[in-house]
């Protein structure tokens, strides 16, 4: 198994061999492969999914050599699914590849059961009624559906899942679990063996700042009511009491402590949205619930009653100026603290699984100490069902997009793309797809936008004119360029779900493709 390793170099320093593992596993299916389904499957397959399935009736025609790199002359008259499928397969023998010659819209409407067999589907230019029939399908399925389409120079992205757990979520920037504020005994012991007032210069320079913090925090908090510094006035006033303590210009340590003081200013115990997500229905485990919430219950018990309110310990500290046999000592207190949370955790994991009737050992000490690892970053997905969002979407979001100056390109192509489809559904063709007509089709659609913002109860909003032009000039064509730009974006989505790392986008990505730029509506 050396060679995978080798392959996936690069993606494995980013979701390691856990998310590669989970990557190879599964399955996903593209509906249409024109370009937006092709430049999303390529990433795919050459990240390394372990089959694709890609379902498309229509034949290669001349036009499609224009916009689609992954079908050539060639392929002129053949099943479209077959040349992309063969094209991707040559991309990476690994991933198991096969087609479907039929129409997603068809194959929704016969066979709903075909799509409970996969990990995932990625459902690319399809009309709002077969996108609403097919969430309803990949929902009662537990299947994760993406969806995903370029139209001109717009695009549109939107998961659909009823709930995404996430345990990596990797966020870029989070504070150091250093406890700093909130030692726990072995850490305040050991800091209270060091004297910060030694007259060796050598001792003093070489004092890591985590002790330095811990016990400048709790000589202000014994002369402030048992408080830390709150306000703007008091945490200077910290820094210059580090500051006073330094005896040499040339002492990194303290400069550490006094950038590092804000460690310390932070609120003690856990954050609102772990809060949350402990006291989350789902929490409350039965027998059929998922290994994530069986391990919130134990998470929740081990806050209230073993942690002092705080989470389970990461363990790991950051290099800091320091002495080594210092550095090493501190280490130790932490990985030791992070080794007892973890048993304190499993011991609690594997009593709430015998209580629901579940093997004890049937969440593995692997996943535990994963959970352990980031169990401040835990984040829950839940996607409204798309028929939900098409018929009530959030009216004051909605209103508030389409006049405010920021988002009212992305308001305006998020209403324009739905009524394209009502346009379509109505005369058999898209705006402005055939020669001539184009005035006619501008005036319909705009009387099917306006219809379709009073369905929604906005209907004091208007949109521009021009983007209504733009629409019908269009005719629903798929440019290459934003096609690539909405299936990079969609398969990087599809990794985050199917690795469960990172944190999938919320809402209803746009790309108006008119002034660059990305946005999420939150409907």
């Amino acid at each position: 198994m050396a060679e995978p390793k080798t392959k996936y170099d690069r993606q494995l320093r980013i979701w390691g061999e856990q998310g590669q593992a989970a990557l190879e596993r599964s399955s996903v299916c593209l509906l249409n492969c024109g370009p937006t389904g092709s430049e999303t499957l390529k990433n795919l397959v050459l990240g390394g999914v372990g089959s694709i399935t890609v379902v498309d009736g229509s034949k290669v025609e001349v036009g499609d050599l224009g916009n689609n790199f992954m079908v050539d002359e060639s392929c002129v008259g053949q099943s479209k699914a077959k040349c992309v499928c063969s094209f991707l397969q040559e991309l990476n023998d690994a991933v198991k590849a096969k087609f479907i010659e039929e129409y997603p819209q068809a194959l929704i409407q016969s066979n709903p059961s075909f799509f409970s067999q996969f990990t995932l589907v990625v459902a690319t230019q399809l009309v709002e009624d077969s996108m609403v029939k097919l969430d309803r399908i990949c929902r009662d399925a537990n299947v994760a559906l993406v969806f995903a389409r370029s139209y001109g120079l717009t695009g549109f992205i939107r998961i659909s899942v009823k709930e995404h757990t996430v345990i990596e979520s990797k966020p870029d920037h989070f504070l150091d679990d250093l406890r700093l504020n909130n030692p726990w005994p072995e850490l305040r012991s050991f800091a209270d063996t060091i004297d910060l007032n030694t007259s060796d210069p050598v001792v003093h320079k070489h004092t890591p700042y985590v002790i330095i913090l811990v016990k400048m925090a709790e000589e202000w908090a014994k002369s402030h009511g048992g408080c830390l510094p709150s306000t703007r006035d008091e945490k200077k006033q910290f820094k210059d009491l580090i500051k006073a303590r330094m005896i040499a210009i040339d002492e990194d340590n303290y400069k550490e402590a006094m950038e590092a003081s804000f460690k310390v200013f932070a609120p003690r115990g856990i954050s609102s949205e772990l809060e949350k997500i402990i006291n989350d229905g789902s929490a409350e485990v039965g027998s059929s619930s998922s290994e994530f919430w069986v391990t919130v219950a134990a998470l929740k018990d081990f806050i209230d009653n073993d942690g002092n309110g705080e989470a389970p310990l990461e363990g790991s500290i950051p290099d800091m100026t320091s002495s080594t046999e210092l550095y090493v000592n501190l280490q130790k207190i932490y990985q030791a603290k992070a080794v007892a949370d973890f048993i304190a955790m499993e011991q609690k994991v594997r009593h709430i699984l015998k209580i629901i009737g579940r093997d004890p050992y049937s969440i593995s000490n692997a996943y535990i100490k994963s959970f352990c690892k980031s169990a401040r970053k835990l984040r829950v997905c839940r996607y409204r069902p798309i028929e939900d969002e098409f018929n009530t979407p959030v009216q004051a979001e909605l209103q508030k997009c389409l006049t405010d100056e920021d988002y009212s390109y992305a308001a305006g192509f998020y209403i324009l793309l739905r009524a394209a489809d009502r346009f379509a559904a109505n005369y058999n063709s898209f705006p402005g797809q055939f020669e001539g007509g184009m005035d006619e089709d501008i005036s319909r659609l705009k009387s099917i936008a306006v219809g379709l913002l009073s369905d929604l109860g906005c209907n004091g909003s208007s949109l521009i004119e021009d983007l209504i032009n733009e629409m019908c000039r269009y005719g629903a064509a798929e440019l290459h360029a934003v096609a690539a730009l909405i299936g990079g974006i969609a398969s990087q989505e599809v990794i985050k779900l199917i690795t469960r790392q990172f944190v999938p986008m919320s809402g209803t990505f746009i790309f108006n493709g008119i002034d660059h730029k990305s946005q999420l509506l939150l409907l």
